[in-house]
């Protein structure tokens, strides 16, 4: 279904209505529509969602029979799917909405060799799946799935390697340059998710030779950053920097961030100065303001702006719109998480803007950890969690009229 952006009286053609609630749940039976609205009272109330969150661990831990629960409820919110077979049939459900996929292995790293080479499998076959393939634009990968946590640490500190670490960190480049020759290859853009800022310093030189390697022609390998943290604004401009100075082309994907409490608990602790903005008015600036900056450089960069926040969405959108770009041009995409902000991803997608949705799949046992941080997230983001509530409410009551 097209959706025509909206018109001022004048005739003139604006922004997509992001508060169409008809658009944003086509997709959805009035049975998931009501199923999601149940979750999201659910979310809304923390005791209850720290209550279920411990209560599924132990049901799990202790094996009794709630997978089946699990299942039906946040693991299909939230999840594409136990694996690339069930996630490719979400996929095509998307598509036919307009919205891309981005098929992201949600299992937690665990620290050894095997798992993390494990992992990298798994990571090659989502970009032989992605090859091709017009429902998956992109293939991601979270950089701490194939290194050690603590590697990670050491070398974003410029700490000295034990032999072992320093085995362990060529290991996990090794991981990190076969899957991105792969995407090379098959042509598929490659997303590197970000980590905390103290590992993060690792991830980003590993990020920046992968694009210097990979990105000479167009932005192929994307970095990510978290735009909540107060440095990375002039991190940005720097990488652009070297990126002209190289002849590379920059691919980013700017997110707001997803560690805001360990990052700050941690800053407190160890008595360094915390990384995060100042408040929310600080971050909205920031990333608003690396919006622009990629939109002004769009000649050699890629941007995928992954992003919960109309304000952001319409910003990129009347950008575009004002330097005469178009809609599905392959260097701008906007991306937010699949059971979320349904009304951004759908209306921007039947308006003609490039859509992603990040669709995480796992085994149920094994993605568990992402379901809970991703309700606990959405428990303290209250406003994100009315929102969703608000417009669900709106089209129930638009289908109830109807």
């Amino acid at each position: 279904m097209q959706q025509a952006d909206v018109k001022s009286p004048s005739g003139k053609t604006t922004l997509p209505d992001l508060g169409n609630t008809a658009t944003a749940f086509a997709h959805k039976s009035n049975k998931e529509l009501w199923q999601a609205y149940w979750l999201f009272r659910i979310i809304g109330t923390p005791w209850l969602t720290n209550l279920g969150s411990t209560l599924t661990k132990a049901a799990l831990a202790l094996h009794l029979p709630v997978k089946g629960i699990v299942k039906a409820t946040v693991f299909k919110q939230f999840c594409g799917g136990e694996n690339i077979q069930e996630s490719l049939v979400t996929a095509h459900k998307l598509a036919q909405s307009g919205v891309g996929t981005i098929l992201d292995f949600s299992v937690e790293g665990e620290g050894d060799q095997a798992a993390m080479d494990g992992t990298a499998a798994e990571i090659l076959r989502t970009i032989a799946a992605a090859k091709g393939n017009p429902d998956i634009p992109f293939s991601v990968f979270k950089p701490s799935g194939l290194v050690r946590h603590d590697v990670l640490e050491k070398v974003s500190a410029g700490a000295a390697l034990t032999p072992d670490e320093a085995t362990a960190w060529q290991q996990a480049r090794s991981r990190v340059e076969r899957i991105c020759q792969a995407a090379f290859e098959a042509q598929v853009p490659l997303l590197i998710d970000a980590e905390e800022s103290w590992t993060q310093p690792a991830v980003d030189v590993l990020a920046t030779e992968m694009m210097e390697r990979f990105n000479k022609e167009r932005a192929l390998v994307y970095s990510t950053v978290q735009m909540y943290r107060h440095d990375r604004l002039e991190f940005l401009r720097k990488e652009l920097e070297l990126a002209a100075a190289k002849g590379f082309h920059v691919g980013m994907k700017l997110v707001r961030g997803a560690y805001m409490e360990m990052e700050r608990e941690r800053a407190a602790e160890k008595g360094y100065r915390d990384p995060i903005g100042a408040n929310k008015a600080a971050v909205d600036a920031d990333y608003n303001a690396a919006l622009r900056f990629c939109m002004e450089h769009i000649g050699r960069m890629g941007v995928l702006n992954g992003t919960h926040n109309e304000e952001s969405t319409l910003l990129l959108a009347r950008m575009m719109q004002d330097a005469g770009i178009a809609k599905n041009d392959p260097r701008i995409h906007f991306g937010q998480l699949l059971g979320m902000s349904d009304n951004i991803s759908f209306n921007m997608a039947a308006a003609g803007y490039n859509v992603v949705k990040y669709v995480p799949y796992g085994p149920v046992r094994k993605v568990l950890p992402y379901l809970i941080r991703r309700a606990q997230e959405n428990t303290s983001a209250r406003g994100q969690t009315g929102r969703e509530l608000s417009l669900i409410i709106a089209e129930r009551k638009r289908r109830a009229k109807a």
